[in-house]
């Protein structure tokens, strides 16, 4: 008897020791939901790093929100290194910028002016402009750390401010104020929903990095020449598959798409905040990001591509970057077609293009035509088609790319960095240094890929305290309009004008690297069901990847034990690095 006890104990535990290398050596999923540049780079990240991935895009297609140029102007090493790696790896040729094109230029009244022109034919206002900028670059300096923009009371009461009411008090002269307006709300929106910390945090993330920088090659075919070298790599794609609801348990998560269900041991929610709130998830977002889903806002762009049998503009203008014009006609971006004639990609954004939205696509061209044929006569019998993209009417996108609204990074900075159980968060979107980029679009996967990894390796990611606190900010918005007794007015009097006397800077907060996301609110409530769309970019090299398991039905939710630990650093630099002020090679713009 005592024998035969010892020979069962023996095989339990032999079968307990080959259950547990099994487990071991058995290979990790994941599922990304999203096929943009952020969750194609999260998928091929993770299919580098051996994982089994399963990417679902909504759409019929793949690349997220690109854009409709043939080409982009696309960033050096010094403004855009993440997609510069992708663009090496992939062996994807570009082509040199020519110098003329690598600063933007003016359409005003329909006369074409250079920077250069602007200085000697329109002195007023070019010398507005530049106040602007130095006013702006002031602004910008005071922020010490980009990734924590409302470091003190101070910086945190710009965030209560639009960016419309500060260039009030710049008193910028009529056309210089309409250009300045149009190439804020092409880059980010109308700078009366634009948060003033944002704007100022955005300029800091782009100090030393010059136009030329930010124009330096060209990439024939734009974006989805990226994204088509992604899907290249990746093992388990399935398109036309919108995600509605997803529940997580102790056990791993299930994704469901429709009556068919897909499992995996994570997931990489790579698609935008209102593709998001319609996937129906278990346990259900707590209350701060759920109103984050409803209440951060995104710009508002759409954009058309005008097809002419010959150019009708000045010769000189025909391959520059970019055009801000007063005349209402939004960014313009002159390229030469493929097969002969010249194409113009109008971004029109903000209120300009929320006016149009109740317009249908044709009746939107005749709007911008009529514009265009004031100022060049030819411009109709020139004239041979178009193409739309409408981001802002997209139910999968809600808009183009985010731009934090006043008040918003106070509530959301960061929020959606911090993965929720076992989901990470990507996209544009989520990204502090590059929203709105490709280059932020790209980083973000990255980030997401690690995360997961970083999970199934029994790290967990707890909030961090928000820098400053909402009692504080009501006092510096309050001492940024009180008047000082100094007889020489400070740098904000300078900016905001008057005699306002700047809050007492606090001690500078350490750098955060990847999450810095703000506490949760307690209540977590179920987000509402429906299906989902697209999203961005990926990194690293191919691996097997099968297809996710089916499954038939959810399992219950499980309490996720979390044992606090150190946030994974992902060194991020304060400088450089980012948006490409062209209307293309944005994830904002595409």
């Amino acid at each position: 008897m005592a024998a035969a006890w010892v020979r069962l104990c023996a095989l339990v535990l032999i079968g307990a020791s080959s259950a547990g290398a099994l487990a071991k050596d058995k290979t990790p999923t994941a599922i990304v939901v999203g096929g943009g540049l952020a969750g194609l780079t999260a998928a091929y990240e993770l299919q580098a790093k051996g994982w089994q991935v399963t990417l679902l895009e909504a759409k019929s297609g793949m690349g997220g929100r690109s854009g409709l140029a043939t080409s982009e102007w696309i960033g050096n090493n010094k403004a855009q290194p993440v997609l510069n790696q992708y663009l090496d790896r992939f062996k994807l040729e570009t082509l040199p910028a020519p110098e003329f094109v690598r600063t933007p230029g003016y359409l005003i009244d329909g006369e074409y002016f250079s920077a250069a022109d602007l200085a000697t034919k329109q002195p007023a206002t070019a010398e507005a402009i530049k106040r602007y900028e130095k006013t702006l670059d002031d602004l910008a300096r005071s922020i010490d750390d980009p990734l924590n923009p409302a470091a003190n009371s101070t910086l945190f009461a710009l965030d209560q401010i639009n960016v419309s009411t500060w260039l009030d008090k710049l008193q910028l002269p009529a056309t210089a104020r309409q250009l300045v307006n149009q190439q804020i709300r092409t880059r980010y929106d109308e700078p009366s929903r634009l948060s003033l910390l944002y704007f100022a945090q955005q300029s800091r993330v782009y100090r030393g990095v010059g136009d030329r920088d930010l124009r330096a090659a060209r990439l024939p075919g734009g974006s989805p020449v990226l994204a088509q070298a992604f899907v290249k790599q990746l093992k388990t794609i399935k398109t036309s598959s919108p995600v509605t609801a997803i529940v997580q348990d102790k056990d791993g998560v299930t994704v469901k798409v429709g009556a068919v269900g897909y499992q995996a041991d994570y997931l990489v929610l790579a698609v935008p905040l209102r593709a998001l709130a319609k996937i129906q998830m278990t346990p259900g977002l707590d209350n701060q990001h759920l109103a984050a889903l409803k209440g951060t806002n995104y710009g508002w762009r759409d954009q058309l591509l005008l097809k002419f049998k010959n150019p009708v503009w000045e010769s000189r203008a025909r391959m520059s970057g970019e055009i801000f014009s007063n005349a209402g006609l939004g960014m313009l971006w002159i390229e030469p077609a493929l097969k002969g004639g010249a194409n113009v990609v109008i971004n029109l954004s903000g209120d300009n293009a929320r006016l149009l939205q109740a317009f249908g696509d044709k009746q939107m061209v005749d709007q911008v035509l009529i514009r265009l044929h004031a100022f060049y006569p030819q411009a109709r019998g020139a004239f041979t088609g178009y193409e739309v993209k409408r981001y802002s009417t997209d139910a999968g996108t809600g808009g183009a790319y985010l731009a934090y609204g006043p008040g918003q990074i106070s509530k959301y900075w960061r929020l959606w960095e911090r993965p929720v159980q076992r989901v990470a968060f990507a996209g544009e979107h989520t990204d502090a240094l590059y929203p709105g980029t490709l280059e932020g679009a790209l980083r973000s996967g990255q980030r997401a890929a690690g995360q997961i990894e970083d999970l199934a390796a029994g790290k967990s990611f707890d909030p961090v305290v928000k820098a400053a606190p909402v009692a504080a900010a009501a006092a510096g918005a309050a001492a940024v309009g009180a008047a000082a007794g100094k007889d020489k007015p400070g740098f904000f009097s300078r900016l905001f004008g008057g005699d306002d006397k700047p809050v007492a800077k606090a001690e500078p907060v350490a750098k955060v690297d990847e999450p810095t996301p703000a506490p949760p609110a307690p209540a977590p409530a179920a987000a509402p069901a429906a299906p989902v769309a697209k999203e961005e970019p990926v990194k690293a090299a191919p691996a097997k990847a099968a297809p996710a398991k089916h499954v038939p039905a959810h399992k219950p939710p499980a309490k996720q034990a979390s044992k606090p630990e150190p946030v994974k650093k992902a060194a991020a630099k304060a400088e450089p690095v980012k948006k490409k002020p062209s209307a293309d090679t944005q994830a904002k713009a595409n």
